[in-house]
């Protein structure tokens, strides 16, 4: 056998033992598990300072990334609930009442005559007479005869309103409101009359700003004195959503940076194990530094990748007698003798000789 040839095939078992980052290359995962499985300990992926690499090598490109430690995420502080629960004063507060909507009146398609606005205007008048002595029911009822005569009056839906109010239904309130400022945005008792019926649902923020409107459009010092009153529920509400959105903005930042940690981690390990197997292959068939072997060995080898994808060299690597003889004839290149009469281990070596073998000078 070409001594030159054996001279390679031990240069390779010493620079796996020099520098035991090669056996933890991605492709060399097979050859490691071999070893393994011979009872051989492999040493760790640390670089030797006396190593005999020479120029580039494997092992400067660091730890092998199949076995470094995954990066540890940045602990997130310790965050609230979402939404905490907020403590306001419930006092005054009631149950939503759940009746069937009230009738509204054929406001779209009914004509109004001026008799019919006389009626209406008396029944208006009945009402609030019924109203002032405490008949919330009759009073309702006048209402209600009033709006179907006039459905286009912006002041009966109020005055109906009031009187759920009275009757603690602020849902059937609220409904009359928005009619009546469908019909009359500018008028100021809707907004009055609608933001009580906030306030009794312990809807704060909407109550606060119904008052206002009421004020604004008309000064009324009812109105004004629930205002005061709502006001301070609605800017602790406000300011509670305001300071969660500021904590979900905080949070959606820190898990954009973190997502690009962890994309620039991940691409600089890809490099990193891009490089390494660029080294272990060589830029021109060979290990790094052009010459084959590092240690002056004149000839090139090629890649890893190519060498052990082989199938007979696979096969043979199984077989723990060609693998024993191997690792021996690595160790003393002249024990080569005692395996000239053995077929599977002269096989092998000449396999990989001529794997190792390169173009002559």
């Amino acid at each position: 056998m070409d001594p030159r040839k054996v001279t390679e095939l031990k240069a390779f078992v010493q620079l796996c033992t020099d520098n035991p980052a090669v056996l933890h290359l991605p492709e060399m995962d097979f050859f490691r598990t071999w070893l393994q499985g011979l009872g051989a300990t492999i040493p760790s992926a640390t670089k030797n300072d006396s190593s005999s690499c020479k120029g580039s090598c494997p092992c400067d490109a660091g730890p092998p990334p199949a076995t470094a430690p995954p990066p540890q995420a940045e602990p997130c502080p310790p965050s609230e609930s979402e939404e905490s629960e907020l403590e306001i004063e419930m006092d005054g507060v009631i149950e939503p009442d759940t009746d069937d909507a009230q009738d509204m009146g054929d406001y779209e398609n009914l004509e109004v005559t001026d008799e019919m606005m006389d009626q209406a205007n008396e029944k208006k008048v009945e009402a609030i007479e019924a109203l002032g002595e405490g008949e919330l029911q009759k009073a309702l009822d006048l209402f209600t005869e009033a709006i179907k005569l006039n459905p286009r009056s912006a002041i009966l839906y109020a005055k109906r309103a009031s009187v759920y109010i009275k009757m603690q239904k602020p849902n059937a309130a609220i409904r009359d409101c928005d009619r009546a400022i469908d019909i009359n945005p500018d008028s100021a008792q809707p907004y009055k009359w609608r933001g009580k019926a906030h306030r009794l649902l312990g809807h704060w923020e909407e109550a606060a700003k119904d008052l206002a409107t009421a004020c604004k459009l008309d000064y009324d010092e009812d109105a004004s004195a629930m205002l005061k009153e709502v006001q301070p529920k609605a800017n602790k509400i406000l300011e509670h959503r305001r300071k969660y959105q500021r904590k979900r903005e905080e949070r959606e930042i820190r898990e954009k940076k973190e997502r690009v940690k962890k994309a620039r981690e991940e691409h600089e390990r890809a490099q990193r194990e891009q490089e390494a197997r660029e080294q272990a292959g060589g830029a021109h068939g060979g290990f790094p530094g052009g010459a084959g072997f590092p240690g002056g060995a004149p000839f090139g080898m090629p890649g890893l990748q190519e060498l052990f994808n082989d199938p007979e060299v696979l096969m043979a690597m199984k077989d723990p007698e060609v693998m024993a003889a191997f690792q021996d004839v690595a160790q003393n290149p002249a024990n080569i003798a005692k395996y000239q009469s053995n077929p599977k281990i002269m096989a092998l070596i000449n396999k990989l000789s001529s794997k190792f073998s390169g173009p002559q000078p």
